[in-house]
């Protein structure tokens, strides 16, 4: 086997999601519209993380399969593009496991440890003695980003030290071996707050409207969001940059967020019809994403044919790749091409 250096990559998009549970808005506006955009541009893969959820979900590993179908539908109905795009599931590429340990022997504990993301995740789930999958699934990561030599990777801030992470590895191995693999570059997408207004989006938190949430449903949700403390009365003058609905106005209606602005600091747009705003500009988003799923509900076995193509596809890229790294490594015992 000749070993590809790769010293012009072309560029391949890599991206995904844990299998957990439905997608929300935040992830819509942290990276899947960016997906959208760039599946017509560059090859694209994106990988429906079962194995990383694992690291959270380790004692509920029955909700994963319904869950990969979730996240599939969710992809799909936001204009994923499976003739454009290559959907994969994570747990049927053995190589990227492979492919983790590998990289797993020069990473070291301290740098996990270190790592800004991991720290904010344990504390946030309240962890403290960090199991060996949770600590190590930046490393995890590095796999899934590599095995197809990506050169970009749609995803929100929090991943950003994951990134920086991966850039890492890939320079060890390539000074360790050999130059076959890729440094990756993020394309970091724009960050939506929860509905609760003290941290990001998250659907552990209970603070997300879902992509498939009805149009009563996501009016209910956005009328209980708390706004500005200090505005007892729709006539006193607000202030937005507080307040979690012109965090939304701000994404969902640029065009307009300045007026809104404007006529909440002098107090002649109450909190109500500022909600109302909102609401219209959400449901224009949510409702293209309601008819393309209402089409794939009623084709179930098309999820799964999708899913497993993909996957086909993306386990050859995954043997290529792992033949070079066995090669650089000298581990290729038996391989006489």
């Amino acid at each position: 086997m000749t070993i590809s250096t790769n010293s012009q990559p072309k560029d391949i998009v890599l991206t995904g999601d844990r299998t957990t549970g439905k997608l929300h808005l935040g992830h819509y506006v942290g990276s899947l519209k960016n997906r959208v955009q760039l599946q017509e541009q560059y090859e694209t893969y994106i990988m429906l993380a079962d194995v990383q959820a694992l690291t959270t979900h380790f004692h509920t590993p029955e909700m994963l399969a319904g869950s990969v179908r979730q996240v599939a539908m969710d992809y799909l109905s936001v204009g994923i593009d499976p003739d454009q795009a290559t959907l994969f599931v994570q747990s049927m590429i053995p190589e990227i496991a492979e492919l983790t340990v590998f990289y797993s022997m020069f990473v070291s504990v301290s740098s996990l440890r270190h790592n800004p993301t991991i720290k904010s995740e344990a504390a946030e789930r309240g962890y403290e003695d960090l199991y060996y999958g949770f600590l190590g699934y930046p490393v995890s990561q590095a796999a899934d980003i590599t095995f197809c030599k990506a050169t970009l990777v749609p995803a929100g801030d929090d991943q950003i030290p994951h990134i920086e992470q991966t850039r890492k590895i890939v320079r060890r191995f390539n000074e360790l071996y050999a130059p076959v693999l890729v440094e990756p570059q993020i394309i970091v997408g724009e960050r939506l707050d929860g509905l609760d207004g003290s941290s990001k989006m998250s659907k552990s938190l209970g603070n997300a409207i879902s992509l498939d949430s009805t149009t009563d449903e996501v009016r209910s949700r956005i009328r209980k969001a708390p706004t500005d403390p200090a505005r007892v009365h729709k006539t006193d003058p607000g202030h937005p940059e507080v307040c979690t609905i012109y965090g939304y106005h701000r994404i969902f209606r640029s065009e307009d967020s300045g007026n809104i602005h404007d006529m909440c600091t002098r107090g002649t747009l109450g909190c109500a019809a500022c909600k109302a705003k909102i609401t219209g500009a959400i449901e224009e988003v949510l409702e293209p994403i309601r008819e393309r799923r209402a089409r794939y509900e009623q084709r179930p076995g098309d999820i799964d044919d999708i899913l497993m193509a993909g996957t086909t596809k993306a386990r050859e890229a995954a043997r290529q790749t792992m033949g070079e790294v066995r090669e650089a490594m000298g581990i290729n015992y038996f391989d006489r091409r």
